[in-house]
């Protein structure tokens, strides 16, 4: 068992979809039912799967995303525009077809936090200043959901990366760009991901530590891509389960 000393670091810097809430689970099943329905209406003959999630998919930004899956397929679309509608075949009206999803099925269903995730951060106190940072443009409205907004004072979303410029996963400026917004040093921050994007993103920066969160994607593929600890619960890392497994 590894044991996770919060005192050693500057800052914990959280992913949000599949790290703090299972809406990466969320953002899978719209990704699928999207592009489902759309390869099946332009006549692609190899259908969307779960592994085109994490292989093209899992970690960036919206649009991005779907550039990826669509050169898969050898498929080139214009960008659009981010106001296209979600009738638009276009990467963004593509993009805002699959947001509308997400919405529709939070609104359906809700969204509770993992409890060991929970748990993890209730373990860092008050002295370790934290932040998300998600590729996703509906982190603040996931954390109010979810009952986590107040945790946090510093978000780092897809709109706060647009708005300042800076490049998504996995390159390393959005993790940066939090670590200072809190007033901590980058070298002694510690990364949490799940997506290989996202790990990527810590291991290109100066960060002290990346850990990997597997949710399925694999902790060697996790370890792969630069994660120095892979768990697959932050629950592993909170002191009282260390003094479980010891009784």
């Amino acid at each position: 068992m590894t044991v996770f000393d919060p005192s050693e670091f500057s800052a914990v810097l959280f992913d949000l979809d599949g790290v703090l809430t299972p809406t990466a689970e969320v953002h899978m099943r719209a990704w699928r039912s999207m592009f489902s329905d759309y390869l099946r209406a332009a006549g692609v003959s190899e259908p969307y799967t779960d592994d085109d999630y994490f292989a093209y998919i899992d970690g960036k930004p919206r649009y991005d995303g779907v550039r990826s899956l669509l050169a898969s397929r050898g498929i080139s679309l214009p960008d659009g525009e981010p106001e296209d509608s979600p009738e638009t075949l276009s990467v963004c009206g593509l993009g805002n077809r699959k947001n509308d999803l997400v919405h529709r099925l939070l609104e359906a269903e809700g969204v509770t936090p993992y409890a060991g995730s929970v748990a993890f951060l209730d373990s860092l106190g008050q002295e370790t200043p934290v932040a998300v940072v998600s590729s996703s443009k509906n982190a603040p409205e996931v954390l109010s959901a979810a009952g986590l907004r107040d945790r946090f004072t510093v978000i780092v979303d897809g709109r706060v990366a647009a708005e300042h410029g800076l490049p998504g996963k996995p390159a390393p400026d959005t993790f940066v760009y939090a670590a200072e917004l809190l007033g901590a040093d980058p070298a002694r921050a510690v990364v949490v991901e799940d997506a290989v994007s996202g790990v990527r993103a810590g291991a290109a920066g100066p960060f002290a530590l990346v850990i990997g969160v597997d949710r399925g994607v694999g902790g060697e593929t996790l370890r792969e891509a630069g994660a120095d600890l892979v768990v697959s619960d932050l629950g592993e890392l909170v002191p009282a389960a260390h003094e479980e497994d010891a009784r």
